[in-house]
C-alpha cells in the first residue's frame, strides 16, 4: 500500500487588486457590485467559468464548428466578435445542441 500522507484542504484567501488598466471588461464587470459578497461571488462565478473552458475547450471548439444562424441587431448588423470572445456562461442562451 502507498501510505502517502494527503495535504489538508485549506481555505484560500486572497487580497485582490485591479485597476481599470489591468483588464477593463472584468473591471467594469465587477465594479457594477458593492463591496462585499456580491462582488466576490461573480468573481469566484467567473474564474469558475474560466477553469471550465480551460478544461472544455476542445469539447466547446467541437460543438462550435457547426455554423449557427447569426441574429442581426435592430440596426441591421451582425453582432461583431467570435465565439470565443463571449464567455462560456453566454452558452447558455445559445441554440441547443442536437445529437
Amino acid at each position: 500500500m502507498n501510505e502517502v500522507a494527503m495535504p489538508k484542504l485549506e481555505t484560500i484567501r486572497m487580497l485582490f487588486e485591479l485597476d481599470r488598466d489591468d483588464d477593463p471588461r472584468l473591471y467594469d464587470d465587477l465594479i457594477r457590485f458593492k463591496k462585499g459578497t456580491k462582488r466576490i461571488n461573480r468573481l469566484r462565478l467567473l474564474a469558475h467559468e474560466a477553469v471550465l473552458g480551460q478544461f472544455n475547450l476542445p469539447a466547446v471548439a467541437a460543438t462550435r464548428m457547426v455554423p449557427s444562424p447569426s441574429f442581426a441587431d435592430s440596426a441591421g448588423a451582425a453582432p461583431s466578435g467570435t465565439a470565443f470572445d463571449l464567455p462560456v456562461a453566454a452558452d447558455v442562451f445559445d441554440v441547443p445542441i442536437e445529437k
